[in-house]
């Protein structure tokens, strides 16, 4: 992906899932990675953006009084993104704490149609009380619908539920939530790994680095629930030989349920021998950034992907069935598929915002 390209997270869930202290929780394990934080609260004391704001300083936008998808348009999100995303902050990943009373699909509408080139659209996550999980379908019915748009759900609390009790919350998530990567969690502590890649601590430093930040007061206490916490599978690709662009955007249409980001570069051969492909993939998103080869540049397909519940042996097999062991006479057809997802910085994100 374009490093100046930084991805937008919207996290949401209704009010008492969990939200800001998981947020809290990816602040205290970013490693050297800077997060910026959109805290928006509904109602004129903003306490989420207390409990958040100090920790993040400058790189903290709270929205305040009010829901940020009641916005009329796109213009004010992008004024507070333009904050953050600007390259002198040097923010790798941008947090967007919704209200308990947001709609995500308004907000993921916005964030697709923005025109700032230095963001992308990161994902949708949401989070839900497994302990509350049944009382909160009954009162917002909604629920259901915000399941089936996310790209990652946190099913948070789980500690608070007795072993069958929760199993049987996840499969009626699993149910609802169709293709998205759903994981359990305990206090928030999700592995940061499903947001964004962790830089070394130490490589950056700044203001706005979260590497001194210490555990809150609360963390301590809560060790043996570690077990608990969410995990992920992943799975690193390497090829040497050409991956066929038909095949391979056959499986990326019809990635496997669970399997929630795909990055790295793809090498088409001779259907394209000028350029790598970088690809940026966010549950059903997913973006092509062409780059030209650099000269001596090994010709190689470098792919990393994460999700939960995802049967990594037979992904891996439909990775290798991908592969153009013989190379094919040129054919501008073949990359019909992979061109689609392609878009000039300027342009409409990829995606079609009513899919949402």
């Amino acid at each position: 992906m374009n490093r100046q390209q930084i991805p937008v997270v919207v996290l949401a869930g209704f009010l008492g899932s969990g939200k800001t202290t998981l947020l809290n929780h990816l602040l205290h394990r970013s490693g050297g990675s800077r997060i910026g934080a959109i805290v928006n609260d509904f109602g004129s004391i903003e306490i989420d953006a207390m409990s958040v704001a100090g920790q993040l300083g400058d790189s903290t936008v709270s929205l305040g009084n009010g829901c940020l998808c009641c916005a009329v348009d796109a213009s004010e999100l992008d004024e507070y993104l333009e904050r953050l995303a600007r390259p002198a902050a040097g923010i790798d990943v941008i947090v967007i704490e919704a209200s308990g009373l947001a709609e995500p699909q308004e907000l993921v509408k916005m964030l697709l149609a923005s025109e700032n080139p230095h963001i992308v659209y990161g994902g949708l996550v949401e989070v839900v009380d497994a302990a509350e999980f049944d009382a909160t379908r009954e009162r917002h019915p909604e629920v259901d619908r915000h399941l089936g748009i996310a790209d990652l759900v946190v099913v948070n609390k789980a500690d608070r539920v007795p072993g069958a009790e929760r199993e049987r919350v996840l499969e009626v998530v699993r149910g609802l939530a169709g293709r998205a990567a759903v994981v359990s969690a305990s206090y928030g502590r999700v592995d940061v790994e499903l947001f964004f890649d962790r830089a070394p601590v130490g490589e950056r430093v700044g203001q706005l680095s979260f590497d001194d930040l210490r555990e809150d007061d609360h963390g301590d206490h809560h060790d043996h629930h570690d077990h608990l916490h969410s995990a992920y599978e992943s799975l690193a690709f390497t090829s040497e030989v050409p991956m066929g662009p038909r095949p391979l955007m056959a499986l990326l249409d019809s990635r496997p349920e669970g399997l929630y980001r795909i990055k790295g570069y793809v090498d088409f051969g001779t259907a394209d021998p000028r350029n790598r492909y970088e690809v940026h993939a966010v549950g059903r998103f997913l973006r092509f950034y062409p780059q030209p080869w650099s000269p001596g540049e090994p010709r190689l397909t470098q792919l990393v992907l994460i999700g939960s519940g995802v049967d990594v042996p037979a992904l891996e097999k439909e990775l290798e069935a991908c592969r153009e062991y013989a190379p094919q006479a040129a054919d501008e057809r073949s990359m019909w598929g992979v061109l689609r997802y392609v878009r000039e910085p300027d342009e409409e994100a990829a995606g079609d915002p009513a899919d949402f």
